[in-house]
């Protein structure tokens, strides 16, 4: 059973440090870390790419389960993201589509094989940039110090200006830095930092979180040279998968936010991953309504 980092004890560790109440059960055939999340007259349970379950049998147990630990919580609804699109079957009649909070398509690319084979999937273009970096005065550094997280922060909030995306909090993102798993990358060009990532490992992935890069960097092919380096760097850890974690859906406009990523991710000789998306299981119906119609006017406003 693959549990993926948002599902573990590693990120149970990290809603605790963020002062978030969490609930984590093991179980035989399942397992499951919720988030409790307050909301105007009550709460909800929220599972980051959760449940997590071998099969279909245990999927039901797990939902069983949350029910029965929201009840306890007096929770107006439970947000699910199994990983499993088939236990979509499986869903209780009370179950509504929601937004998708974690991507529900994502590539991933094998960093298994022979070296011959393994580079073969990385992009010819961008392995020639690469590995021309230092006659560019490219140089590519890493932290694991949460006050260096500014450098990210800057470079984000500059890229969520220009594509009209929200980004987390400073607290948030050094909370998630001073984490075990979590490494910044920085890239520098005679001194300027460039571009920046924020990457995730756990079990035999490298999960690919956040990224982003000035003018300067796009012209200089920042983030390419940087997530070569970041593959390379989780092949040497000898890490088999490297989640770039998100792609636009199928048949998306070119309009769509994520298109230039998507298009980017996909230069890389990778495979596409599709997941169930976000649901919500109502418990309280009325205040379920209300938090909905609520949430419509914040957007609004």
């Amino acid at each position: 059973m693959e549990i993926p980092i948002t599902q573990s004890k590693e990120w149970e560790q990290l809603q605790q440090d963020l002062k978030e109440p969490s609930f984590y059960r093991e179980e035989e055939g399942y397992q499951y870390l919720a988030i409790k999340k307050h909301i105007p007259g009550g709460c909800y349970l929220y599972l980051p790419y959760g449940p997590v379950a071998e099969a279909a049998k245990d999927f039901k147990a797990a939902l069983q389960d949350l029910q029965e630990l929201a009840r306890e919580e007096n929770a107006v609804f439970i947000r699910i993201e199994p990983r499993n699109p088939s236990f979509i079957k499986n869903f209780p009649k009370n179950t509504k589509k929601s937004h998708d909070l974690n991507p529900k398509e994502t590539w991933v690319l094998d960093l298994t094989g022979a070296e011959e084979e393994y580079k073969a999937k990385l992009p010819s273009r961008l392995l020639r940039y690469y590995r021309n970096r230092e006659k560019n005065g490219i140089t590519i550094e890493t932290s694991k110090n949460p006050d260096d997280i500014k450098y990210l922060l800057d470079l984000q909030r500059a890229l969520a200006k220009e594509k009209n995306i929200s980004t987390f909090s400073e607290d948030y993102l050094k909370t998630e830095l001073s984490q075990p798993f979590a490494t910044l990358y920085l890239v520098k060009q005679e001194g300027n930092i460039i571009a920046a990532g924020l990457v995730f490992d756990h079990g035999k992935t490298r999960y690919n979180l956040q990224g982003a890069q000035t003018d300067e960097g796009r012209k200089l092919h920042a983030t390419g040279i940087l997530t070569i380096q970041l593959i390379e760097d989780a092949r040497e850890k000898g890490l088999e998968l490297f989640d770039f974690w998100g792609i636009a859906p199928e048949g998306a406009p070119s309009t769509h936010p994520w298109a230039g990523f998507t298009n980017f991710k996909k230069t890389f000789d990778g495979r596409e991953v599709d997941f169930a998306g976000t649901y919500d299981i109502i418990l309280k119906p009325a205040k379920y309504k209300t938090y909905n119609l609520l949430r419509k006017i914040r957007r609004m406003i």
